[in-house]
């Protein structure tokens, strides 16, 4: 078996009715805690976006900043962090947004971006798109070209992709 032909599935656990009922969570942490898995992963997620030619990697928090940091340095970029409020020090740039019960905030440092950079919002999973989409807007609020976004996972009936403007690069889909 070559390392193209290797599932990544195989080493991502589902979890039924976490964090609430009805819920299946994909739990990376077991793709991450094998190290020739994990290696895969960072490889061909590379391969996915180094097409773009990126100058910065944006990571949404906190399951995001573990896929953005290794691309980062295969990459040579740059990373910074999409963080809740009163998470980053310095003065920061917010984008507020709605979720299906409620809303949410990201922040990012008002220095962070170079307007002008190009730059890839990196999570671990695509699912309704919303964080994703609230990530592109505030990115674009402080001056970057967003290229694309990449995650591990997307789970397709969700149709999240659909709420991006942006090519999306994921390495492992599901239908449920």
């Amino acid at each position: 078996m070559t390392t193209s032909t290797i599932d990544l599935k195989q080493y991502i656990r589902g979890i039924p009715d976490f964090p609430k009922p009805g819920i299946l969570f994909y739990d990376i942490s077991t793709l991450m805690r094998n190290a020739d898995a994990w290696q895969i992963a960072m490889g061909r997620l590379t391969a996915a976006v180094a097409p773009w030619s990126v100058d910065m990697l944006a990571a949404i928090e906190s399951r995001g900043f573990l896929t953005a940091a290794p691309l980062a340095s295969r990459l040579g970029c740059g990373l910074v962090m999409l963080r809740k409020p009163g998470k980053l020090p310095g003065q920061t740039v917010s984008y507020d947004y709605d979720l299906e019960y409620g809303q949410d905030s990201l922040h990012i440092q008002a220095d962070a971006i170079v307007p002008g950079q190009r730059v890839v919002v990196m999570d671990d999973l695509l699912a309704t798109g919303g964080t994703l989409a609230a990530s592109i807007a505030l990115l674009r609020k402080v001056g970057a070209e967003v290229v694309g976004a990449a995650t591990l996972i997307e789970i397709r009936s969700l149709e999240g992709r659909d709420r991006l403007d942006v090519p999306v690069k994921t390495l492992v889909s599901y239908d449920d």
